[in-house]
């Protein structure tokens, strides 16, 4: 099964948005697009977090922050 995410952040440039379909694997989408974020994170100038939506509509932002803030597993 496949999850559908969009993840808009804040970058020198301006407001990124960017989006894509993964693979869930046992993991809950949430899960999905922290572990997407942080790649971004290692590829661009990130300057925080505005919004994530999984499958057009669910709004999970606030579960991948509260993971940003979590200390490290």
């Amino acid at each position: 099964m496949n999850v559908t995410i969009k993840i808009r952040y804040n970058s020198p440039a301006g407001i990124v948005t960017q989006g894509g379909t993964f693979p869930l694997k046992g993991r809950k989408p949430e899960k999905v697009a922290f572990e997407w974020l942080q790649l971004i994170k290692k590829e661009v100038n990130y300057e925080g977090l505005n919004e994530v939506i999984a499958e057009g509509d669910l709004d999970i932002t606030d579960l991948v922050r509260e993971m940003e803030k979590a200390p490290l597993e």
